[in-house]
């Protein structure tokens, strides 16, 4: 029986990608474009899953000025489109990634989401998801959806389908947490900042990481870029350390780990083998422009390089 996996990214993006050595402020710089893709980070899921063999719906806001992209993408993938359409330009996002394989991220601002656009989100999403198996909510929050209001529509989803990913940042993470979503992967970063202090081992984040499961929170995965990612419960934790490979960009991966963890979980894995399922997709990730998974047997060969250990 396939499952049914949707994926909302309420904020979505056009990925204007590139190289730049050396990014010198103030000056001109010369940089290599390597894609404009339609994105955002549930999509970028989504993008993930669907070259895994799994069926996805997508939801969220697009703006109806340069929706083109966004439909396009989804009706060659083969992805069910429930994405509410609202006056305005779907944002920009300039992501450049230097030889150090650091990336900086230039986000513009586009769509506002009204009111009543909000209320018509909510009353759509939630009749259409009934009988899904697993819900992933991704990124930020547009211009215009009240920090409460993104609370308690998580809420309501919980209510319809227990099993919610969720993968944020700033204010939107904060808010999130409140409504205790099944799994959740900040970033050590991210970590510091939900719990308040500096996290400068791998103990010190364990124990972060444990406060939230008491907290509610059932499974609380941590990504610790080249380090690999801890998954914590409240009786198990494992740490997963990717093998060393050259970096093409990190952009999505994070994306292309939740995506694995999804894919991992619904096919009945382990946590343990889940975790380095799901560290084997992040790891191809960084070594190629874009997210997916266009060559499984390269998957396999860095999931043989993956180690895992007790937590």
């Amino acid at each position: 029986m396939v499952s049914k996996i949707a994926t909302f990214t309420l904020n979505p993006a056009y990925d204007l990608v590139g190289f730049c050595p050396e990014i010198e402020l103030g000056d001109v710089n010369l940089v290599k474009t390597t894609g404009l893709l339609a994105a955002g980070k549930g999509i970028n899921v989504a993008k993930v899953l669907r070259d895994l063999g799994d069926e996805l719906t997508v939801g969220g806001f697009l703006g109806d000025a340069n929706r083109d992209g966004f439909s396009a993408l989804f009706s060659q993938l083969g992805i069910v489109d429930k994405f509410l359409t609202v006056p305005g330009r779907t944002r920009i996002n300039v992501k450049l990634t230097e030889q150090n394989s650091q990336v900086t991220d230039l986000n513009f601002s586009g769509f506002s989401v009204t009111t009543d656009d909000w209320a018509k989100f909510v009353k759509d999403s939630l009749s259409w998801l009934k009988d899904f198996d697993m819900v992933v909510i991704s990124g930020s929050l547009p211009e215009g959806v009240a920090l409460d209001d993104f609370t308690n529509w998580i809420k309501q989803v919980k209510n319809i389908c227990p099993k919610i990913i969720f993968d944020s940042s700033r204010n939107a993470l904060v808010a999130g947490l409140k409504a205790n979503p099944w799994l959740i992967k900040p970033n050590d970063k991210e970590l510091e900042m939900l719990v308040g202090r500096a996290l400068p081992s791998i103990a010190d984040i364990k124990k972060a990481a444990m406060d939230l499961v008491n907290q509610g929170v059932e499974n609380v995965i941590v990504s610790l870029g080249s380090k690999g990612a801890l998954w914590v419960t409240k009786n198990e934790a494992w740490l997963a350390k990717p093998p060393k490979c050259e970096v093409v960009s990190t952009v999505g991966a994070g994306d292309s780990m939740v995506a694995g963890l999804v894919h991992g979980l619904q096919s009945n894995y382990s946590i343990k083998d889940t975790l380095v399922f799901a560290s084997a997709v992040a790891a191809l990730s960084v070594g190629q422009a874009g997210v997916g998974v266009p060559d499984k047997e390269k998957l396999n060969a860095i999931l043989e390089k993956i180690d895992v250990m007790v937590g």
